[in-house]
């Protein structure tokens, strides 16, 4: 299954996300921003790749419709609510996180 991660910058949420599940329990995870200054910025192709995608804050969500509705008519976008407080690899952000996606797939312990 391939997940796909989205916060703002892709430096500190998505990023932490991608490396906490990529290569867990056969999952492959990339992760991008939607803002410009984005480590990654979120494509097309990214949408297409992806079978889950997890956006930190609702803002990412209107961003993606505003910009790949298309693309996003047969995906599921789940909004886990975490707000941009963290730093990347933070212990509180990945329990967070394990926690949030663990309604969607297995998570690492």
């Amino acid at each position: 299954m391939k997940l796909f991660f989205i916060c703002s910058r892709n430096k500190w949420r998505s990023l932490t996300a991608e490396k906490i599940f990529d290569g867990y329990n056969g999952y492959e995870a990339r992760s991008a921003g939607t803002e410009e200054g984005a480590r990654i910025k979120v494509t097309e192709g990214h949408i297409g790749w992806s079978d889950l995608i997890f956006v930190m804050e609702k803002k990412h969500t209107r961003r993606l419709r505003d910009k790949f509705a298309d693309s996003l008519r047969n995906k599921q976008v789940i909004c886990l609510d975490i707000p941009d407080d963290y730093r990347f690899m933070d212990e509180e952000l990945i329990e967070i996180l394990k926690s949030r996606v663990s309604e969607y797939i297995e998570v690492p312990e």
